[in-house]
């Protein structure tokens, strides 16, 4: 492997790794702010039905979130639990179901973003927001090219 080759794949190991060790600490950030027995995956998956609408199937989402069937299954018992979400069958498909936000999934998605943005003023100054505006069009435009091609 030539010395090129060899700096660009350490600098992709290296770019990735920074993004895994920066979601590992903002996602212990989110936990702390979560009801005792909500984890940030349970709030991946309200988020992810705020982003891209509501009303799809347990399977869909599970493939979104890159997990199996079973845990999914396992994700949306806790968020039914909760209220923050229904699960109704598919007037299309009479053995599927869909997953619809309540209200209270939404009250319970923006409270959670309250109170991580609350404890991010505590550690992040005019320097990060400055980075963080700097790069995130970047980041975008890489992670779509990244779900596009799994």
């Amino acid at each position: 492997m030539s010395e090129t080759r060899d700096t660009e794949d350490f600098e992709v190991f290296g770019f990735f790794n920074e993004i895994g060790i920066i979601n590992q600490l903002s996602t212990a950030i989110l936990a702390k702010c979560l009801p005792d027995g909500v984890h940030p995956s349970h709030f991946a998956i309200v988020n992810h039905l705020v982003r891209t609408g509501d009303g799809k199937s347990p399977v869909r989402i599970a493939a979104a979130m890159q997990v199996t069937k079973n845990t999914m299954t396992h994700s949306l018992k806790v968020l039914e639990d909760r209220k923050f979400i229904r699960v109704e069958p598919d007037p299309e498909d009479g053995r599927g179901k869909l997953v619809r936000l309540t209200d209270a999934g939404r009250g319970f998605r923006e409270a959670a973003i309250a109170s991580v943005l609350a404890r991010f003023e505590d550690i992040v100054g005019p320097e990060q927001y400055e980075i963080m505006g700097r790069v995130r069009g970047d980041l975008e435009v890489l992670r779509k090219h990244l779900a596009e091609n799994r």
